[in-house]
């Protein structure tokens, strides 16, 4: 009478040793979805419009983090050896760049390689040189930052964007070929609403009393191809410290230019403020959109990005 009942459970153990056997053989179960690790914001917005429904993103700087201070916890760093995609820029978090070197096991995607990135102007040389004489003798913690003879702040172009969004694109559809065209019809969609932004900027600082922003450090040169001409107290370290010199230089240039108001950032405020009271200047919030803070966290790039243009429109009297 015991027999049916052993054979049911040895039947029932053979599709269970089955289903694990199919697991271990094929990889990751279909029904677990594609997974994929960003470093930081503008690379995550990027992964999560083109994955739509069809893959998790993982955000490795969280909310209120600088992304250049980053540094990976255990989760964060097994986040990246699991991914099925790891979408980072060599050179702007070190340690990223040293953990998907050592730990990922999925495909890479660098957006320093897929994206055309400028040249750092020479007028980052200089502000480096004053830094590196203000600190000489003592280790600065900016030289962990060197992002090399490049401006990695790319996301302030909108275009350059949608290319990095092709690229994700054409990864995913080749790790998951069954929802390729959604992949590469949401790159789609993302590049009509970047051309969009892009087209808005262009109309938008086309008649302006003023050229020049003041910004605290220089993540908005990609900005200048709407003719707008950055002058920053620090290079493209954020945490770097303004020199005396460089000081002068903006106060001088304040005054022929006939600035009204300063730019600070969301994470890091204070940078500007000395100069502002001393010149009895307006200041202004210029989002670099590097990360998301508690402040901005129902705000997407294409918002933020709006709303940093209607920031300079009015500190430069645009029509």
């Amino acid at each position: 009478m015991r027999w049916p009942i052993l054979c049911t459970v040895v039947l029932s153990l053979s599709i269970v040793a089955s289903g694990c056997s199919a697991f271990d053989e094929g990889g990751a179960d279909s029904d677990d979805g594609v997974t994929v690790a960003a470093a930081f914001y503008p690379l995550a917005y990027v992964a999560e419009r083109v994955a739509g429904d069809h893959a998790d993103v993982e955000l490795l700087t969280q909310p209120g983090t600088e992304p250049h201070d980053l540094e990976l916890d255990v989760g964060e760093t097994a986040e990246i050896a699991s991914a099925d995609l790891v979408v980072f820029q060599h050179d702007f978090q070190p340690a990223v760049d040293d953990a998907v070197e050592q730990n990922a096991e999925g495909v890479p995607l660098d957006a320093s390689e897929v994206v055309d990135l400028l040249a750092a102007e020479e007028s980052h040389g200089e502000h480096e040189e004053h830094e590196g004489e203000a600190h000489e003798g003592e280790e600065h913690e900016g030289e962990e930052h060197d992002h090399g003879d490049t401006d990695p702040h790319f996301w302030q172009d909108p275009l350059r964007v949608a290319d990095l969004a092709d690229a994700v694109a054409d990864e995913l559809a080749e790790i998951d070929p069954d929802h390729g065209d959604d992949y590469r019809s949401n790159a789609a969609d993302l590049r009509t609403d970047l051309q969009s932004l892009d087209d808005d900027y262009v109309a938008g600082l086309a008649d302006c009393e003023r050229d020049t922003i003041v910004v605290s450090h220089d993540a908005f040169g990609y900005l200048e191809k709407y003719g707008v001409h950055l002058a920053p107290l620090v290079g493209l370290s954020p945490d770097a410290e303004p020199t005396p010199a460089v000081v002068g230089e903006l106060q001088e240039l304040i005054a022929d230019e006939g600035i009204t108001t300063v730019f600070s950032e969301p994470l890091e405020p204070d940078l500007v403020e000395s100069l502002a009271a001393d010149l009895d200047l307006g200041t202004a919030t210029l989002d670099p959109i590097e990360g998301l803070t508690d402040a901005s966290s129902g705000e997407d790039y294409l918002s933020l990005m709006r709303s940093n243009l209607d920031a300079i429109r009015e500190a430069n009297g645009c029509r």
